[in-house]
């Protein structure tokens, strides 16, 4: 006859036997891999540590190495076109202006036998004349404006030139009577005492300020002759 009892305790002891086994299957060695249960997914790389943060810096541009520019009246004048008082003697009124063409000096006369004289650039061969003017005009760091026969000569001159140390006219100007000709600086030192303008007469830079300082609108300019030909009043340049 059938034990309920003992079928009990049967089933009790078969239950926990596989509970047993099962455990033992799973567990396997200490040192066993752990099992992967998704081997698709790849693990991540370690970050990096995180590096501290640098104070700001402000962009700099690079610098760049230049050489300065020289000024452009330091060029050596020789000595004889220097500016100085000398002994001259003239019966012209103190305050006039003579040009001395053919030795390319200007000339201001002092007075009692004295005058201011200063090295210039003068008219080249072709382009000198000789007269009686006066100033009409004088001008600070003057613009330029080539007159048309100095274009139709040099066509690739500018038509306008704003002043300042670029432009050939100078740091001053003086303006004589109705002509295209001036008493002006240069941008240009190494001329002085050269035959090399169209009919202009320039100084350097400093001696132009000095001889602009001296003379008023309406002063007397005595233009001396050159023995080769000469340009007509009209025809001038700078």
């Amino acid at each position: 006859m059938f034990n309920l009892d003992t079928f009990r305790n049967y089933s009790r002891a078969v239950a926990l036997s596989a509970v047993a086994v099962t455990a033992i299957a799973f567990a396997g060695p200490a040192k066993a891999a752990p099992v992967q249960l998704f081997p698709f997914f790849q693990p991540l790389p370690p970050m990096a540590a995180p590096q501290p943060l640098q104070p700001y810096q402000p962009y700099q541009a690079p610098t760049y190495q230049t050489t300065p520019s020289e000024d452009q009246d330091t060029v050596e004048t020789p000595a004889r076109f220097r500016r100085q008082n000398v002994a001259y003697a003239t019966r012209e009124a103190p305050g006039t202006i003579i040009i001395d063409t053919p030795n390319t000096y200007l000339y201001y006369v002092l007075g009692g036998g004295q005058a201011v004289r200063y090295g210039i650039g003068v008219g080249r061969d072709g382009f000198t004349w000789s007269g009686v003017q006066s100033v009409t005009k004088k001008a600070e760091w003057p613009d330029w404006t080539p007159p048309p026969e100095m274009i139709a000569r040099q066509p690739y001159l500018p038509r306008h030139m704003a002043g300042g140390p670029g432009n050939p006219l100078g740091a001053r100007a003086m303006y004589l009577g109705g002509t295209v000709y001036r008493i002006h600086g240069t941008n240009a030192p190494d001329t002085i005492g050269k035959h090399v303008s169209s009919g202009c007469i320039r100084l350097t830079n400093d001696d132009v300020t000095d001889l602009y300082s001296r003379v008023n609108v309406g002063t007397k300019v005595i233009v001396l002759p050159m023995t080769e030909r000469r340009a007509d009043l009209g025809s001038a340049t700078r």
